[in-house]
Parts: structure tokens; sequence; C-alpha cells
């Protein structure tokens, strides 16, 4: 019995370290086009420099910042500073302690 409980109980932590490798296979790449700024220079959202989209949507101004990759920081130095507008960004959307983030697969 001690094994057949080990045994389900192994079988469930591997299921539950699988699970977040298929949510982000449920991710869609999405377009989004705005005005892009720094989050901390501009927006004194952040403590470092950090690329940050705005968005209007239904309306109202969203913002979301860019995960720290490679696509971001090779774009950052286009905006620290000042504002770059009709600026497209292409990747996945995600939120953490209610911020939109958004993770760049490309700018243009």
């Amino acid at each position: 019995m001690r094994k057949l409980v080990s045994l389900v109980a192994l079988a469930a932590l591997v299921g539950f370290s699988y699970a977040p490798a298929f949510a982000k296979e449920d991710a869609k790449e999405v377009k989004l086009k705005g005005t892009a700024v720094c989050a901390k220079c501009e927006l004194k959202e952040t403590e470092k420099c950090q690329d940050a989209l705005k968005v209007k949507e239904d309306g109202k101004e969203v913002v979301y910042l860019l995960t720290d990759n490679a696509v971001a920081k090779k774009f950052h130095g286009t905006i620290c500073k000042t504002t770059k507008e009709d600026v497209t960004v292409t990747g996945t959307v995600s939120e953490k302690d209610g911020k939109k983030i958004i993770t760049a697969t490309k700018i243009d």
C-alpha cells in the first residue's frame, strides 16, 4: 500500500511539473501597435530601464511591459529617454501582479 501511495504521488508530481509547459503552448502570438517608451525614464513605473508599449484599448490607454529578452534589449536604445510612435510589437501576452507583460519576438 505504501508503494502505491508513493507511486501515485510521484505520478501527480510529474504531471504538475509538465503542466506549465503545456500552458505555454496555448499562448497565441499577437501584434500590438502603440507608442514605445521606457518604463523607468518616461513612465516612472520600474526601477531599471525597461521597454513598455502604450496601446489604446476600448478608449483607454493600456501599458504593456516588455520582457527583458534579446529583442527588447536591442530595441531599448531607440526609446530610452524618448518615445517612438507607431511601433508594432509581436509576441505573447501574459499578466503578472496586475501588470500586462508581452514577450516580444519582433519589434517594428
